[in-house]
């Protein structure tokens, strides 16, 4: 019965995002000084969900029921300025990058906890 709760889901999504948006900032600045690197990223997370939102069907009137499906999207090759060594890397993108990873990180620890007290209150705990 909870295994299937729509928010643990939602909120483990957006983990694994954050998680995954951190590892290609950490890697772009550890090659922001290599010739030719260019600077892999993903959509945030609000643009991950809609582009996921096909996926769904209605069930019955008035009620949509969908599964979404609980991978991260495939890090792309920014299109940003080159400099003149053919690097992509930003290092003020990615501190800023960075900062929004870790707060959707926050974020989804806050919404799990959150929904687990909630849960706990409900049983009586």
């Amino acid at each position: 019965m909870f295994q299937n709760l729509n928010v643990f889901q939602t909120a483990m999504a957006l983990a694994k995002h954050s998680g995954l948006r951190q590892a290609l900032s950490a890697q772009n600045i550890a090659n922001a000084d290599t010739p030719g690197y260019r600077a892999l990223e993903i959509p945030d997370f609000e643009a991950t969900l809609r582009g996921s939102a096909h996926h769904q069907r209605a069930t019955r009137n008035r009620h949509l029921h969908g599964a979404r499906p609980d991978h991260v999207p495939e890090p792309t090759l920014r299109r940003d300025s080159v400099d003149p060594n053919g690097n992509s890397v930003s290092i003020e993108g990615e501190m800023m990058t960075a900062v929004e990873a870790s707060r959707g990180h926050g974020r989804a620890l806050s919404i799990y906890r959150s929904s687990l007290n909630i849960l706990r209150v409900s049983l009586g705990r």
